[in-house]
């Protein structure tokens, strides 16, 4: 019920910019450009964990994005879904062409964004599913752009997990390390598919992709990236682009 709501009341009520207050608009120009106005740049955490694969990022994590993605994720502001999905395409786009070690053949095929799962509580409490609703709108984008996409989410939590919040980096990877798995039936998908793009709406350590592209590459999916709404400004500055 209250996923519910949260959709009606996106759509009937008016709203003030979700990033930077301003009245009656609810994403302005100024921010709409913070979030999705420069080319997405490739991004490293440090240190980078084992069986990371190449991560691309739309946005840097600040300011008015920081206010959009929680907004989105936490407040319901489940409008915000179109423009954050905007900007994690563009890097998907990129991070789906990016992949060493593919040829013409495999750059034809469609791209398969699976998200990064949440856990149920935390989906339940929000009322939605935030990574998956990006990733959605994230394929959309890709279509309308005349780019095959489309969304698997096949990734499942197979045990409990802390929350990651206030953990470093090494806690992080212990908290997350062996706890994802791929639902049944994923063969005729990975033939039937193509590239798999792991997407997310942060990066902080890459703790969490990492251990999505370990259980991905276990059952069998082909991975060429990874690709994010925002990164932590530290994954920027050690970016070697």
């Amino acid at each position: 019920m209250r996923g519910w709501w949260q959709e009606i009341a996106g759509l009937v009520l008016p709203a003030d910019c979700a990033g930077c207050g301003l009245a009656r608009t609810v994403l302005c120009g100024r921010c709409r450009a913070q979030l999705c106005g420069r080319a997405p740049r490739r991004v490293w955490p440090e240190p980078v964990p084992a069986g990371l694969p190449p991560v691309h990022a739309a946005a840097r994590y600040g300011d008015a994005v920081r206010s959009l993605l929680l907004a989105h994720k936490e407040r319901g502001g489940l409008v915000l879904a179109e423009p954050l999905g905007a900007a994690l395409a563009g890097a998907v786009r990129v991070a789906g062409c990016s992949g060493a070690g593919w040829g013409v053949r495999a750059r034809r095929r469609p791209l398969l964004l699976v998200p990064v799962p949440s856990a149920r509580r935390a989906v339940a409490g929000r009322g939605h599913d935030a990574g998956r609703r990006i990733g959605l709108a994230a394929a959309r984008a890709l279509r309308e752009a005349g780019v095959a996409a489309r969304v698997a989410a096949v990734l499942r939590l197979r045990r409990a997990v802390a929350d990651q919040s206030g953990l470093d980096a090494r806690q992080r990877r212990v908290n997350v390390a062996g706890a994802m798995g791929v639902a049944g039936g994923v063969d005729r998908l990975w033939r039937e598919g193509g590239r798999v793009v792991l997407v997310d709406d942060l990066m902080t350590t890459g703790a969490s992709l990492a251990e999505a592209a370990r259980a991905v590459s276990a059952a069998g999916g082909l991975i060429v990236g990874a690709a994010v709404v925002a990164a932590v400004p530290r994954a920027f500055e050690s970016s070697r682009n």
